[in-house]
Parts: structure tokens; sequence; C-alpha cells
């Protein structure tokens, strides 16, 4: 343990040339889903150093989440958002935390201050929930990544100008048109976790001033990076 909060003052310190501390400063992180990449990203983001998140998910850890999702046995028939940012805050104590044990909705928005630039990770299942998420948020947003797992296939989609962002919303399919079942009815830890890297990387990215990729496929399987023309 630190013998003294001054002794935090260098925590980031390894990470200041890929992680611009006064951006970083500005940002309110709304992290919408905790559960496989969702709870991966609330912990690297704290890790990072973000100041300020917002946690949106309904759930409660069940036994099933252990293996897949990193929870603790103590966490089980917790809600989700309270263990997670439990760990959140014992990875940066000073992180100014909003947990909301329910699903985002449109008026979810609402006081969000003006004086953050807000980024949005969007950790859900269901393309309806990413649909209503983006047309809420594009136009308050000032960066948004999209993380969608299915066994060892990973997808990262990453905007770092959603009001305008025309590639995005190409990727919104209908429901009829979605995989079948849960996208996490298959999972494992470390696929989440390289999910949640590669969205945080992004993020990263965007911090730094350097254009996104907007569009990633990562198969574990077979050992494929694949990033379509986003034209």
């Amino acid at each position: 343990m630190p013998s003294s909060k001054s002794d935090l003052a260098n925590r980031d310190v390894r990470q200041r040339d890929l992680v611009p501390p006064e951006r970083l400063a500005r940002c309110h992180a709304i992290v919408i889903g905790v559960g496989s990449i969702g709870r991966q990203v609330a912990l690297q983001l704290a890790a990072t150093g973000v100041p300020s998140m917002t946690l949106f998910d309904p759930d409660t850890v069940a036994v099933e989440n252990l293996a897949t999702q990193g929870f603790s046995p103590n966490d089980v028939d917790s809600l989700k958002v309270h263990a997670v940012g439990s760990a959140c805050h014992e990875q940066c104590p000073m992180l100014e935390l909003h947990e909301f044990p329910e699903r985002f909705k449109k008026s979810s928005i609402r006081g969000w201050s003006q004086s953050q630039d807000h980024c949005v990770f969007v950790c859900v299942d269901a393309i309806e929930a990413r649909r209503l998420i983006w047309e809420s948020v594009r136009g308050v947003a000032l960066f948004f990544a999209d993380g969608r797992m299915t066994a060892e296939v990973i997808r990262v989609l990453a905007s770092d100008c959603p009001s305008v962002d025309a590639v995005y919303p190409k990727s919104l399919f209908t429901a009829g048109e979605a995989f079948a079942g849960s996208c996490t009815a298959k999972s494992t830890i470390y696929t989440a976790n390289i999910a949640a890297g590669l969205m945080v990387g992004q993020f990263a990215r965007w911090l730094r001033r350097q254009r996104v990729t907007p569009d990633q496929t990562l198969n574990l399987l077979a050992s494929e990076l694949t990033v379509p023309d986003a034209r």
C-alpha cells in the first residue's frame, strides 16, 4: 500500500506518452453493459486513470459469470455495476463513479456535464440496444466504441466523430439478420480481455488525436485480423 496519497502522483508515469494526461483529465467514460467485455473495459479505464465513469447494467452476478467475466465468488448475487464499481475503485481510489443498475435509456444522457468529454463504450448483446444507444449519444459523445464477441471472434467498431459518422450505422443491421442467440453464449475471459484492450486502444488513439480504426475483426482461432475498407 502507498504510504501517502502523494505516492499516487506518478501512477501513470509510464503511459503518459501514450495516454495524454491533459486530455484524459477531461474524460467521462460511460460503459454500457459490464459483463464479459464491459467489466474488462471498465477495469482497464480505471487503471488508465479516467477521472469519471458511469456504469449501466441491470444484471446480477451469476455463478456462470465467474470463469468468463472474472468476477469473484464473493460477487455472486451482487449487482454487476456494484461489483465492477468496487473493483474500479480499488484500481483508482480517486475515481468519480456513478452506478446505474438498469438498462440505458434515451433519457440517461440528461445531466451529463457540458464541461466533460463524453466517451461511450458499448458492451451489450442486442443490435436494437446498440441502435438506441447510438441514436441517443451520437450528438453528445466525442468518442464511441462498440465491442462484440462470439466465442473467439471479436469485432470492435470505433468513431472519433459520432455526430457525423456514416460508417457505424451500417453495422446496425436488423434484429432478423443478427446472430441467433446471445453473443456471449460461448465466451472466455481471454477473448473478453482482448476485445476490451482493442476498445481502450482506440480510445488511446483518440486521446493522441490519431485516426481511430472504424471497424476491425479479430478471429483468435484463425489468427486473422480483418480491417475492411471504411469508405
